[in-house]
């Protein structure tokens, strides 16, 4: 179908051309990124217009526009409508009468008052309505008119705006803990900026009951350098990384801890210590790694399994980690995840050990054999998360371009897949080991303190979920 010229250019009126009385109008209705777009352009972060909270209390009772936002919808009409291209606005009296609040229809008219042929200049009068016809914005505009014609062609559609506030996302898992009391939480050897703060974060956010266990004088030394208050928190000593991963396991063995945090010591000494046979946090479960990721270009939370602890994980080790995937879901409220299985391609390869698995445990599933989830597979990445990719290669499945948990092939996949997701779409990301005796935090030493606070609330959801499946709740 072809554009129509008005799709395809803007077209203006001269100074001769207009006359008293004519009009153009535009209509907007005010959306929440509108408000958010219009403060990160100007740089005004008034509470009023982007604060809730402090909206509630204010004037109104509600987020409101920026009282400029409905006087850019004149210079909107002026360039694109009436007269057009080539207009220059000269002088603006406006009267701000009432309010726009999120989800107002705003109708702008401009109307021609009065011509000046000494100087081109065109007077308009100017009316801002809102849906129930009550004036919003009221005044004039003088502008210069254009003198020669222009048909300006639009050379690509208006570009989408997506506006990414990651301390959102945040402060929305954050507050999936709200209410439940703290878990006391063994943090092994945080001794270093970012994994201390993060636990200091998770518990003045009333998330964690940190028990920091590694050398005293080292973490009092990192406190003190980032000022970040460590009073009420309870230490543990220990003589070095090795020391305080064995007296973090053994807090949780012992009851005091329903948590496990990693700090700055390597994954190795700390697992190491949470797979002893002796002395562990082994269950019959094969252990395995979450990321659950927040993506902001995709419509459902994410989670990644395994990308941290099973390097080349057999079909028998990926029947856990589906099943550990599946019931973390459970936990945050995905009541029957749709799981992706994933490869390279969608179909079965016999030279591709990862599609026979993606069968196996997809009939598996149909066998009872792994519960509480919808699972396909072999799955392409684009087709597990892009319906359009799936309609075009024809995959009818309910998993398909919705899927909830990524089982990837192994340990190098999964990884690049979190990691590009978390650097290159800024993703807020939260890692959680599972099928031990309790969640163990388990992030990279260049996570931020953010992602470790994130990672505490699912590991409080999980040991929540622990102590009511021990009362038989």
């Amino acid at each position: 179908m072809q554009e129509s010229k008005e799709q395809r250019y803007l077209d203006n009126k001269t100074f001769d051309e207009i006359a008293v009385g004519d009009s153009a109008s535009l209509t907007r209705t005010l959306m929440p990124e509108d408000v958010k777009l219009f403060a990160i352009l100007t740089g005004d972060f008034n509470p009023a217009t982007t604060d809730p909270q402090y909206s509630q209390s204010g004037m109104f009772r509600e987020v409101i526009a920026h009282g400029m936002w409905s006087g850019s919808l004149i210079s909107t009409v002026l360039g694109t409508q009436f007269p057009g291209p080539g207009t220059i606005l000269v002088d603006q009296s406006l009267q701000f009468v009432r309010p726009v609040s999120i989800g107002d229809t705003i109708t702008l008219t401009v109307t021609t008052r009065q011509k000046f042929e000494h100087n081109k200049h065109v007077l308009f009068d100017c009316m801002c309505t809102n849906q129930e016809s009550l004036p919003v914005v009221r005044g004039t505009v003088e502008v210069l008119a254009p003198n020669e014609k222009v048909s300006h062609r639009l050379q690509a559609p208006r570009p989408e705006v997506r506006i990414d506030d990651k301390s959102e996302r945040f402060n929305r898992m954050l507050s999936m803990v709200k209410g439940l009391d703290p878990i006391p939480t063994a943090v092994a050897h945080p001794c270093d900026h970012e994994s201390l703060k993060g636990p200091v974060m998770a518990f003045q956010a009333g998330i964690i009951e940190p028990i920091l266990v590694g050398p005293e004088n080292k973490i009092r030394a990192v406190a003190e350098e980032f000022a970040l208050d460590i009073s009420g928190i309870r230490i543990v000593n220990a003589a070095h990384s090795h020391d305080s991963a064995a007296l973090a396991v053994s807090l949780v063995r012992t009851g005091d801890a329903e948590a496990l945090m990693k700090g700055s010591l390597h994954t190795d000494e700390l697992m190491s210590e949470v797979i002893s046979r002796a002395n562990g946090l082994r269950t019959n479960r094969r252990i395995s790694h979450v990321f659950l990721m927040s993506v902001p270009t995709y419509h459902r939370p994410l989670l990644i399994t395994d990308a941290a602890i099973n390097i080349a994980p057999t079909l028998e080790d990926k029947v856990d980690i589906v099943q550990n995937a599946i019931d973390l879901a459970h936990v945050i409220g995905i009541p029957e995840p749709r799981v992706a299985i994933l490869s390279a391609v969608e179909t079965i390869n016999p030279k591709i050990q990862s599609t026979l698995d993606a069968a196996a445990l997809c009939k598996m599933a149909d066998r009872g054999q792994i519960t509480g989830g919808l699972l396909d597979g072999p799955l392409a990445f684009d087709n597990a998360v892009s319906i359009v990719a799936a309609k075009t290669k024809g995959i009818k499945s309910a998993v398909a371009g919705h899927a909830e948990i990524l089982v990837v092939p192994d340990l190098e996949s999964g990884n690049m897949v979190a990691k590009q997701l978390e650097y290159l779409a800024n993703a807020l990301t939260a890692g959680i080991v599972l099928g031990t005796r309790v969640p163990i935090v388990l992030t990279s030493r260049a996570d931020s303190a953010e992602t470790r606070t994130a990672s505490c609330v699912i590991a409080a959801l999980i040991a929540h979920a622990n102590r009511q499946k021990g009362s038989g709740s």
